[in-house]
Parts: structure tokens; C-alpha cells; sequence
């Protein structure tokens, strides 16, 4: 075994929590707290990152690769992860940054500095061609040989790890899997893993952070002929698009906090958790049900989230 291989074999298996049942509904509800799951010495790499990240860096070991390169926008939680990432496994690491050279002393970009990752800045026009291939090979020659990790973190070692995290479960759960899983989605990756890793044995939820109706053809695209079936995306929660958010999202929050000691943020998780409880307030489970809910992580954005809001209104 590696020395990468031990280092990703000391972070055990994030527990899974009950949390408060909504009044007046039969169902249990649990949440698995990926967001413990991470290495003390790189807490932001944690989460679905950490499973995103785990077998992209086995194969860019096995490939001879010392230098990782990735996309991401100025507050971008897989950037930051990254960075983490590559300190603490020996990779060099560059971020291919969306936006103006000012936003490097946001509290996001100052961390993945602080980490040792160059930072590449583009304007949005420019960032846009980050899919061509003529494009690539230009950071190629610029930077040599690099292990290119696409924004977001998606591919197919990505979701490797994601149908880990659904074997993780099953083991947790003595096989007795719970009747649906919901997770949040922001480019489908790990909702495809699961979905991939429970064979359709259990009911997959999954709730997009983004506006538009582009996330069941993305989940259909990464399945491509392996779609088991028996999932679902349910696009009412918003609120409003990417990082957007309104005052009853926050106070959810910053009540789930309080009540519970679960940090939750307003770009993925906490939209997630509310859809979750407002759909069971709404009766959309049968009695007796028990549905378990994915904690991704991502809560570093937290920080920055209060800087630009001007106060502490979220959990850091």
C-alpha cells in the first residue's frame, strides 16, 4: 500500500445522525454527516469533495502526474478543496480562477493560497472556453504536465467515490437500507454516484441548487446505459439560483444550528435539508418511512457568505 492509500485509509466513516422529526408526520429522518469526513490536517477538503477528490488523486499518482489543475469561481468550495488536497498528498496545485485578480483576498482564495495553490485569473468571457480543447493544451504549455480535474470535480473517478459513499451506507445501515436518500446537486456528480452505487435498491432525491431544467438530462448523461432507474430531481428549492437565498432559508439555518448543532450553508446544504423537511410537512412520504439526507459539506463558504451579507447571520 502507498503512502497515499494509507493517508486516504486513516479517514473512517462519517457517522450517521437521527435529527428532529417533523410534528405530526411518521417519518424518521437521518443525516449522513459527510461534513465530518476529512483529514484534521485539510478540514476543507471534506464532504462530497473528499469523494469526488479520492480516486481522481489514486489515479493521478498511478499516472505520474505531480501537478493537478482545476477551474472554479472566486468562493468555489471544490477550489479550496483542491488546494487542501494537494498539500496534504504532495501534489502541486493550480486553480484556473473565474474572475479579477481583487477577488484573491476573499476568504476562499486566501485559504487556497495559504495552501500553496497558484492562482490563474480569467475574465468570464475567457473562463468560458475552459472546455475547449485548444484551449487545455494552451495550459498545457504553459504549465507541463498537469492532471486536469474539471470544474466541480465530476468525472467518472469522481463518481468512484460517490458510489463508495452509497457502500458506506448499506454497511452502516446492516443492509436495511432507508426508503429514499436526498442529497443536493450542483453538477449531478454525486447524486449519479449514489444512484449508480444503490442499484436501485432505494429511492434517490435529489435537489438542485441551480435554476433551469438541465439536471435530469446531466444525471441521465453521466449514467449513460447504467441508470438503474428509481430516482428523482425535484427542482422547487432553489431559491432562486446558485448562491442565491432568501431570509427564510437563513433563519432554517441558523434554527437548525441552535436546535440541532448542524452547521448547515445557503448554496447547497441548507437547501437541501429545507426541501427535505418542507416536503415532509407536506405529506410527500407515507407513514413509517425513513429517509436519510447527505450532508456534503462545503461550509467554508460560510465565511464568506457573511462578508458579503455585512453580518454574522450564518453559523461559521
Amino acid at each position: 500500500m502507498t503512502a497515499l492509500h494509507q493517508l486516504l485509509a486513516a479517514v473512517g466513516a462519517s457517522p450517521i445522525q437521527a435529527l428532529q422529526p417533523v410534528p405530526g408526520r411518521e417519518v424518521q429522518l437521518l443525516l449522513k454527516r459527510d461534513d465530518l469526513l476529512y483529514h484534521p490536517a485539510a478540514p476543507e477538503w471534506c464532504g462530497n469533495k473528499w469523494r469526488k477528490l479520492k480516486f481522481n488523486l489514486l489515479q493521478a499518482a498511478a499516472s505520474g502526474h505531480q501537478r493537478l489543475l482545476t477551474f472554479g469561481g472566486a468562493f468555489s468550495n471544490h477550489i479550496l478543496a483542491v488546494a487542501a488536497a494537494g498539500q496534504l498528498t504532495g501534489f502541486e496545485t493550480i486553480g484556473i480562477i473565474r474572475g479579477e485578480p481583487e477577488a484573491a483576498d476573499n476568504p476562499t482564495l486566501s485559504k487556497a493560497r495559504a495552501y500553496g495553490m497558484h492562482l490563474h485569473f480569467l475574465s468570464r468571457a475567457a473562463y468560458r472556453q475552459k472546455d475547449d480543447p485548444e484551449f487545455v493544451r494552451g495550459l498545457e504549455r504553459e504549465y507541463g504536465s498537469v492532471y486536469i480535474l474539471p470544474e466541480g470535480g465530476t468525472n467518472a473517478y469522481a463518481l468512484e467515490g460517490c458510489v463508495e459513499l452509497a457502500q458506506e451506507i448499506s454497511a452502516q445501515c446492516d443492509s436495511k437500507l432507508p426508503d429514499a436518500v436526498a442529497c443536493a446537486c450542483g453538477t449531478g456528480g454525486t447524486l449519479a454516484g449514489l444512484i449508480r452505487g444503490f442499484s436501485g435498491k432505494t429511492r434517490m432525491l435529489g435537489l438542485p441548487v441551480l435554476k433551469g431544467d438541465f439536471m435530469t438530462r446531466n444525471i441521465g448523461s453521466l449514467l449513460s446505459e447504467n441508470d438503474p432507474g428509481n430516482w428523482q430531481i425535484i427542482p422547487d428549492y432553489h431559491f432562486g439560483g446558485y448562491a442565491k437565498h432568501q431570509p427564510k432559508l437563513l433563519e432554517f439555518i441558523r434554527q437548525q444550528y441552535e436546535e440541532q448543532g448542524i452547521m448547515l450553508d445557503p448554496v447547497y446544504t441548507g437547501k437541501m435539508l429545507f426541501g427535505v423537511y418542507d416536503l415532509i410537512a407536506k405529506g410527500a412520504f407515507p407513514p413509517g418511512t425513513t429517509l436519510l439526507a447527505i450532508h456534503t459539506g462545503g461550509l467554508q463558504g460560510n465565511i464568506g457568505m457573511n462578508q458579503r451579507l455585512g453580518s454574522a447571520l450564518l453559523p461559521e
